[in-house]
């Protein structure tokens, strides 16, 4: 089918380090241009977004720093871009919603006028979105050819959403599927834990999808000037943020995870200030010789009596017996002689 065009029409897509357009940048950027004659010309651009490119983001698109490390910045082709695109109308997918926004973020810091006025602007998306609603009602009508009774009753909806389900499961489970890595599966099938991974492909954290995991399953921002940053690395450099969130119009349950990450953080910087026990030193060896040795009494039962040695064991309690040499004897010469000489000097 050939589009009834009175000018080009320029197809575009954008790749960029997160979604963020008043922080994030262009890191690809590729054009179709339909002219009225059917005629197209292509052209894409690698571009160095100066900035690291996070590692979600790299997941999705497949476009890493070192890819990039050595294409130009916007500011320099931005010349190109625009004169490629010229005067074209723009076409895209949620283009209303992020493409364009973000590509005009990229032209007025580059300095580069590109002005959108007299411009028609074509969203694919809008169009899938409105024509397919995304109702209750819808679902009921497309998955079961059913109109709801009583719409808008708790147990009308219910009863509804039910039926919606067990239609899902049986038109859907052998069909396959492929996610934006261009992984290939069979998502849908009747086990429920099976439903709660293809139904919670953003991982929230908080349900109101302020905070969401990423591939290193830590809590990352959803929103705001730290989208895509972990909470805790946040909360690290700047404590007033969690502080802000806290006194802020957001849900209880988001507070409450919000606490709880906080409140782990402090855990884990409390645990760092803990002193460490000082390793022992080895005792040295003159030290451990010099050291006066007990010997344990070892207390030993039923053991016989050693003999007792008579020449080394001292009476106790006997009385001094003087030995008996008989009478006294009369002292004469003899036995004076005898101490003279055993007392003589020299």
């Amino acid at each position: 089918m050939k589009l009834n065009l009175k000018r080009s029409l320029a197809f575009f897509d954008l790749e960029t380090t997160g979604t963020n357009i008043g922080i994030d940048r262009i890191v690809e950027i590729s054009v179709i241009k339909l002219h009225p004659d059917g005629s197209e010309e292509v052209r894409t651009w690698r571009i160095n977004p100066g900035m690291p490119i996070p590692l979600e983001s790299s997941l999705v698109h497949g476009i890493y720093d070192e890819d990039i490390k050595d294409e130009p910045t916007f500011k320099e082709v931005a010349t190109l871009i625009a004169s490629f695109i010229d005067t074209s109308d723009l076409a895209g997918y949620n283009s209303n919603k992020f493409d364009i926004p973000m590509l005009m973020e990229e032209f007025l810091r580059a300095d580069v006028l590109f002005d959108l006025d007299n411009r028609h602007f074509v969203d694919v998306q809008n169009i899938f979105h409105q024509m397919e609603q995304r109702t209750l009602r819808a679902a009921y009508q497309f998955y079961c050819d059913k109109q709801i009774l009583n719409a808008h009753s708790a147990e009308a909806d219910t009863r509804a959403t039910m039926e919606v389900l067990l239609a899902q499961i049986a038109r859907y489970e052998n069909m396959e599927w492929e996610d934006k890595k261009g992984v290939r599966s069979f998502p849908v099938v009747n086990d429920i834990e099976a439903l709660h991974k293809f139904t919670n492909l953003n991982k929230p954290v908080d349900f109101a999808g302020r905070m969401v995991y990423n591939e290193k399953g830590e809590e990352t921002f959803n929103f705001g000037k730290h989208k895509g940053k972990p909470v805790e690395d946040v909360f690290k450099v700047e404590p007033s943020y969690y502080s802000w969130m806290m006194q802020g119009d957001f849900p209880l349950y988001t507070k409450r995870k919000l606490e709880e990450i906080y409140n782990r953080l402090n855990a884990k910087k409390a645990a760092e200030r803990q002193p460490k026990p000082a390793p022992q030193k080895p005792r040295e060896p003159e030290a451990l010789e010099s050291r006066p040795v007990e010997t344990p009494v070892r207390k030993e039962l039923n053991r016989p009596e050693a003999p007792k040695n008579n020449n080394h064991t001292k009476p106790e309690n006997k009385p001094f017996k003087k030995k008996d040499d008989g009478p006294a004897q009369p002292v004469n010469e003899d036995m004076l002689k005898l101490l003279a000489d055993k007392f003589k000097k020299g």
